[in-house]
């Protein structure tokens, strides 16, 4: 798969995490690990995904999460809590 950016992308399978999705049949994917295959919907919900640009942002959030996702309006989201944190502006900005 490839992001906005022209790099390969590949998607780790979302029902046991241990291994790289394969291209199996048409329209779908496959873990060689647990054998769960992907398709539909929820293929084409992880290819937008997969699509979204790298998020510039280094901030960790209170759950642990290493890395929040910096949002055009300027808000931070947690991937893995759903929190968003709204800086503060500087004085007279």
């Amino acid at each position: 798969m490839d992001n906005t950016n022209g790099t390969a992308r590949t998607l780790t399978c979302p029902f046991c995490s241990e291994a790289e999705l394969r291209t199996f049949g048409r329209n779908s994917l496959r873990c060689d690990e647990c054998m769960g295959v992907l398709g539909g919907t929820l293929l084409e919900t992880l290819n937008e995904i997969v699509a979204l640009p790298d998020a510039p942002a280094s901030h960790a959030c209170e759950c642990g999460h290493p890395e929040m996702r910096h949002l055009p309006d300027g808000v931070y989201r947690c991937p893995a809590c759903g929190a968003e944190v709204t800086p503060i502006s500087a004085p007279g900005a």
